[in-house]
């Protein structure tokens, strides 16, 4: 692991917020980190509120939309939401349909089926609109590229609304309105929406003209923040305010049925809510739908009023994603072992090929791959004719444009930097994995081929030693009101250095992780931290002076509740 910073802002920029808001240095530079200079800019960010969210009628074609989707309900006709099959897609197509039926619309959903359409528009989705007298499509988180499918559904008379966050191609859909803060030519202020926050835009723009209140969506956010939070956009801006409101409507308001299913299915219906619970426990499990056996299912759980019917649904999800894991253990362990075989170990790709790997699992099995060998990884499975894959980037390198850039080699691609999907001829296998690691080797740098930590701040241990009264220390009160963290507001990591150990020791099987206690010259205190995976470290720590890289999260047992180090790192 390799450690960066902390940064040096000048001291006038720290000492002028100090000053204008009254904080500690080290808050000072958190607050710099994100960009935040003034009174005013930390006044909307400590305190998020949805009456600071943009006019929705600022995004390109919003206008058009809007006035189409509000006149086909006038006519009684009914539109087809169309959707994609992961949690930014499901929850989407939520929106749009409990919103569309609440003002009246006849709405039909669907979503592909990931083996037998793929990613995408479907001229498969398009053919039973026709037949279901549609003459309007919303199609959600997908839809930017779908130039061939949009065409073939202007033949039918059908109108398209594009929503969509992905990056587009050279060219643009001939939809009738096209809703995409990430086009060239689209005025809106925030770029960074996920495809749900693009929906809500929608949803309060119709809403607006309806007369209504902004109040009255406050339902709707719930569904928002799940998808910000499992598609990882970042949590700046606008992201940032709908996922702080939507986690105060989880916390503070009666759950949908659907959700309340779902943590009940995990043992979590009693707990406060944070976007790492969002993260790993509610997204897997509407992803398990889409991954084992068909998205609908999480559709038809998140709209679903009947708790009985939603239990039902929910255990039947909570199935699939017990398979989920297995299938990921399972792939993940035949994926290392062909890298070895292989002899691939020191490329600056991982590119692997299984010809019954399951689908719904080839992306998370990059990310596992990129856990042990840290560079951008593709896996490929077999479908019908072709070979799909998932690829997943490194921090800093920009995948999406390195499989621009092997296009000629590809039937289908698409997705953003981080992440992407893609399919070949089988034919072109061998071509394309030996042509993307040549891109990849003339374009990645090699910084961007080892794990960093960016560290924010240099502390001491006595800044965590709470006053008298006090349940925490004033730095980590203020930290937790930074919260939702998430990319570009990630839990600040601090350092801390010339600590001495207070009882270190390894624990769990093998001694697999690190158990620190420590104290340093401001306190004798002893602070205490979990490494996890860190078992190995403990002979590395010098008794007398080490220094340690660390996030500060709250440790609940048996009744207590404790401030802990989450340990990234000792040296």
């Amino acid at each position: 692991m390799r450690w960066e910073g902390p940064i040096s802002f000048p001291k006038e920029e720290i000492h002028h917020l100090i000053e204008e808001i009254g904080i500690s240095e080290t808050i000072a530079k958190l607050l710099l980190h994100r960009n935040i200079h003034n009174f005013d800019e930390a006044n909307a960010y400590f305190n998020p509120d949805i009456r600071l969210l943009h006019d929705p009628l600022l995004m390109k074609d919003m206008g058009v939309a809007s006035k189409l989707i509000l006149d086909t309900i006038k006519e009684e006709k009914p539109i087809m939401v169309y959707g994609d099959y992961d949690v930014d897609g499901t929850t989407s197509v939520t929106l749009l349909y409990t919103y569309l039926t609440s003002i009246g619309a006849k709405i039909i959903t669907y979503i592909p089926d990931r083996y037998g359409e793929g990613y995408g528009v479907s001229i498969k989705g398009i053919d039973l609109a026709k037949e279901k007298g549609v003459s309007l499509i919303i199609a959600i988180d997908c839809g930017i590229r779908a130039v061939k499918q949009v065409e073939y559904a202007k033949s039918l008379d059908i109108d398209f609304i594009i929503c969509d966050h992905h990056l587009p191609g050279e060219e643009i859909p001939n939809a009738t309105a096209i809703l995409n803060p990430k086009q060239n030519d689209c005025p809106y202020p925030y770029k960074e929406l996920c495809a749900c926050g693009v929906g809500f835009k929608l949803i309060q723009a119709i809403h607006t003209k309806r007369n209504g209140k902004l109040e009255d969506l406050y339902s709707y956010l719930d569904l928002v923040a799940i998808a910000i939070a499992a598609d990882i956009v970042p949590i700046t801006g606008e992201n940032r305010i709908l996922a702080a409101m939507g986690l105060t409507h989880l916390n503070e308001q009666e759950k949908r049925v659907g959700v309340q299913s779902i943590l009940e299915s995990c043992n979590a219906n009693n707990q406060i809510l944070h976007i790492t619970d969002l993260v790993f426990k509610i997204a897997p499990r509407i992803n398990a739908a889409g991954r084992m056996k068909h998205a609908h299912h999480a559709v038809d759980l998140l709209i679903e009023n009947n708790s009985d019917i939603a239990k039902k649904i929910a255990s039947e999800i909570e199935c699939y994603n017990r398979d989920r894991r297995e299938q990921d253990k399972s792939i993940t362990q035949k994926a290392l072992q062909q890298i070895k075989e292989n002899k691939e170990i020191n490329k600056h790709t991982t590119v692997v090929y299984g010809e019954n790997w399951h689908n719904g699992v080839l992306g998370i099995v990059a990310s596992r791959l990129i856990e042990t060998y840290y560079r951008p990884t593709i896996v490929f499975s077999k479908g019908d004719s072709l070979l799909t894959a998932s690829a997943r980037s490194v921090e800093g390198f920009n995948i999406f444009e390195a499989l621009n850039k092997c296009s000629h080699l590809l039937e289908k691609f698409g997705g953003h930097q981080a992440a992407a999907g893609l399919s070949l001829l089988p034919e072109n296998y061998q071509t394309f994995k030996e042509y993307f690691e040549k891109v990849v080797k003339e374009t990645i740098s090699e910084e961007s081929l080892e794990p960093v930590i960016n560290i924010e701040a240099e502390i001491n241990l006595r800044d965590l030693i709470p006053e008298t009264g006090r349940k925490f220390s004033k730095l980590y009160r203020i930290i937790n009101r930074m919260r939702p963290f998430g990319p570009e507001n990630n839990n600040p990591i601090f350092v801390t250095r010339n600590v001495m150990d207070a009882g270190s020791k390894a624990v769990g099987v093998d001694g697999k992780h690190l158990r620190l206690s420590i104290v340093d010259h401001t306190t004798k205190i002893p602070i205490t931290g979990i490494g996890f995976g860190l078992g190995h470290k403990l002979n590395q720590i010098d008794k007398m002076n080490f220094e340690v890289v660390y996030t500060l999260e709250e440790n609940h047992w048996n009744g207590k509740t404790s401030l802990q180090l989450m340990v990234k790192d000792v040296r």
